[in-house]
């Protein structure tokens, strides 16, 4: 067995513990902060998921965590996310973390230029793999629209052009706390801790 991650929260032994794959320093610290609000103990395993480019969120997140899960054997999840832009036809989606990485805040701004419809959601996907139940999918979606510029030093990935509806900063202009009442991954975690409640009451406060 590997070695696990680091990050724990320190809480009493009867509360459950999750462990979450990724190597993403500003995403895990946003799940951190999620956890504590919702009374569960995370851990971080800090090693690479295995990426592989399928036309669908479900099936990236879905294929990561059967392959974390024969690897390390405990109770862990694996979230990918992806920015759908309505003007693009859903570009990047599925394609956000490589696009990221190639075009940039940048680039996409560029893709933008003169476009009036700037509508856009963000979409979390989580899978949970635990042994002996196989694996349970959790989305969800925030709404919003392509700011006109790069805005804010939070955050990470696509946040400084992305405005949540009813919102007039970007996200990479809130803390942590805002944007995990807004996000798509705070909606997705929500969802998750909701089942573990319902399917592991003895173990979930």
């Amino acid at each position: 067995m590997r070695k696990e991650g680091r990050n724990e929260i320190s809480e009493p032994a009867s509360k459950p513990v999750i462990h979450v794959l990724t190597q993403n320093e500003g995403k895990f610290r946003e799940f951190l902060e999620l956890s504590k609000e919702h009374g569960v103990v995370l851990k971080q395993l800090p090693s690479p998921k295995v990426e592989v480019q399928l036309r669908s969120l479900e099936d990236i997140a879905t294929y990561a965590a059967s392959v974390a899960l024969v690897e390390w054997g405990v109770p862990l999840f694996v979230e990918d996310a992806g920015l759908f832009i309505e003007a693009l036809n859903g570009f990047p989606g599925p394609y956000s973390s490589y696009v990221y990485k190639t075009l940039g805040v940048d680039g996409i701004l560029k893709l933008m230029e003169g476009v009036k419809d700037r509508r856009a959601y963000f979409k979390s996907v989580i899978a949970l793999a635990i042994p002996g139940e196989g694996i349970r999918i959790f989305t969800g979606i925030v709404r919003g629209s392509i700011a006109l510029e790069a805005r804010g030093t939070g955050g990470f990935g696509f946040d400084p052009i992305f405005i949540a509806e009813g919102m007039e900063r970007t996200f990479a202009e809130l803390s942590i706390s805002e944007k995990n009442k807004l996000s798509h991954r705070g909606k997705a975690f929500a969802s998750m801790v909701e089942w573990l409640r319902t399917a592991f009451k003895s173990r979930i406060s």
